[in-house]
This record gives structure tokens, C-alpha cells and sequence, in this order.
């Protein structure tokens, strides 16, 4: 891919053209041809991009502001202990196989169980999976992974709209259970 190519997959994916460029993606995502499988896509390690697998392809963005890490930290410290309580244990993002060649990374996740050295968390050991949406992620996260949560059988489904700070819970497929208005990041 030519450096003019990389650039504007690099403006597309960022959402914010003027911060991100093609020198912050790594050169293995720009010189490889779709579709990836499961172990080139976990040969990548970390990135400071989110990158996710769905089904051969790559969903890429940038990586979180941090007033959406101050929100995901606050979910996260606030469902602690209703989670130690019940045997349940919070986790921030992670790799979440839902299937075969398709694994995302939510912002957080409520485990019945994991394994620390593991690669993967299987969706099985799953109860809520959570979100924070941004304008550049909205329709991804209200749509497709809501979707594909709820493919994988995961009950839960929390997501925080950054922009307004409304947090809406799905459970199933996609049924709002409750809507709570008036969320602060600290």
C-alpha cells in the first residue's frame, strides 16, 4: 500500500484526521490483504489502536480519549464490589472471542471466570459486556455490537454514550431495560 493509501485508510478509521496517521497504525495491518484469521490477527500483540476482528476483517479505531478511559475507569470502580460480592469479576478491554474469526474488544466486560494468561476471553464466560460510545463509534456500537453480543449469547449489554453521559442497558437482543440520564465522569 503506497503512502497515500495508508493515509487516508488511516483518516478513515481515526475519525479525527488531524490527530492519527498512517505512522501510528502498524505497518502489519497496512501490508497484509484480507481476510485475516484468528492467529494473524492475535500476532499483532498491543497496539495503541483498537483493532478488533469480524469475520476476516479488521474494525479499526483510534485509541480511547481520555475522558472515555475516566468513564470506563468509573464503571469499572463502581461495579466492583456489587461484582466481588457475587463471584463475578469487572475486566477492561480485553480480546472477547464471540466465535470463530470474530473477536472484539468492549470496553468492559462482567466474568464469571478467566484465565490471566490467556489470549482470549470466550463469550460463554460472559454476563455484561459494556460500551462507551463516542461520535466516530455510534453506529457501531449501537448496531453491530449490539448485535453481535447478543449473537453470542451474552445477557447484557451496557452502553454509555459519551457525548451526553446516558447510559442505556439491553438485555437479550437488544431489549432496553432501563435508561439512566445524568451519569458524571469524575
Amino acid at each position: 500500500m503506497d503512502s497515500a493509501a495508508r493515509h487516508a485508510v488511516a483518516r478513515i478509521h481515526s475519525g479525527r484526521p488531524d490527530r492519527f496517521t498512517e505512522e501510528v497504525l502498524p505497518a502489519a495491518v497496512l501490508d497484509r490483504h484480507l481476510p485475516w484469521a484468528e492467529q494473524d490477527y492475535l500476532a499483532l500483540g498491543e497496539t495503541t489502536w483498537r483493532i478488533e476482528l469480524l469475520d476476516g476483517a479488521l474494525l479499526i479505531g483510534p485509541p480511547p480519549s481520555f475522558r472515555h478511559q475516566v468513564i470506563v475507569g468509573n464503571l469499572l470502580s463502581t461495579l466492583t464490589t456489587g461484582c466481588r460480592a457475587t463471584g463475578l469479576t469487572p475486566l477492561p478491554v480485553i480480546n472477547l472471542r464471540l466465535a470463530a474469526g470474530r473477536i472484539l474488544n468492549p470496553d468492559l466486560v462482567v466474568t464469571t471466570d478467566f484465565e490471566a494468561d490467556a489470549l482470549c476471553l470466550p463469550a460463554a464466560a460472559v454476563r455484561l459486556v459494556g460500551e462507551v460510545s463516542a461520535p466516530h463509534t455510534a453506529v457501531v456500537d449501537r448496531v453491530l455490537k449490539m448485535h453481535c453480543y447478543a449473537a453470542a449469547g451474552i445477557e447484557w449489554y451496557l452502553l454509555v454514550e459519551q457525548e451526553t453521559l446516558t447510559m442505556h442497558l439491553y438485555q437479550g437482543a437488544g431489549q432496553p431495560v432501563r435508561r439512566a440520564v445524568g451519569y458524571r465522569a469524575r
